[in-house]
């Protein structure tokens, strides 16, 4: 009877080898679970840093339209409204946005309480190199704001211009920035068009 309850007892333990592989199989699901996840954060990140990218560079297309119908509606003439608007952005004989690294614009010193056609007076200054370096945004946290004003946001936007007709132009508005080792950027273009005749 001794010899039937030391036998029964033996079997219901588990053996050291056992007790490796339910370890082993444990820690490989957990990791499992840690890799999913790390890669979950990296790609909510990556969309974060792309929608910001996304508006910054509408908000470019937006600027420059804004300036446009500006020039149009409050000009002599919708002709001289337009010409002045070309001139702005493609001065003879320097090139500016037409370059073929592109220019930025500053928009903070804007005074929107000015009835003198504050859109007018945006500063366009032109890029140094392809992915416009000197082109940086800042982003200020009280305003919620990306400007030239903020802490350093990693985002850069350039503009591009390209004449397509004497009552026609392309307005190219690029975003870049670096997350984690790559580098990217994001692109939206118009055409805008002399509307008054």
């Amino acid at each position: 009877m001794r010899k039937y309850f030391q036998q029964k007892n033996k079997k219901k333990g588990f053996t050291l080898v056992e007790t490796l592989v339910a370890i082993s199989i444990f820690t490989m699901s957990v990791l499992a679970v840690m890799t999913v996840l790390g890669g979950s954060i990296t790609s909510t990140n990556y969309a974060k840093q792309k929608m910001i990218a996304s508006y910054l560079a509408q908000e470019g297309i937006e600027y420059i339209r804004n300036m446009r119908d500006t020039y149009v509606l409050y000009s002599t003439d919708g002709q001289t409204g337009w010409n002045d608007f070309n001139s702005k952005l493609i001065p003879s004989p320097d090139t500016l946005c037409a370059s073929a690294d592109g220019c930025f614009f500053n928009a903070d010193g804007l005074n929107y309480a000015d009835k003198s056609k504050p859109m007018t007076k945006i500063s366009f200054t032109a890029c140094s190199t392809s992915d416009c370096q000197n082109g940086m945004l800042g982003y200020d946290s009280t305003t919620g704001k990306y400007d030239f004003s903020g802490t350093a946001s990693g985002f850069k936007r350039k503009i591009d211009v390209t004449t397509i007709s004497s009552d026609e132009i392309k307005i190219t508005s690029t975003v870049f920035w670096t997350q984690g080792s790559g580098n990217y950027n994001i692109t939206f273009s118009e055409n805008l068009f002399n509307w008054v005749e």
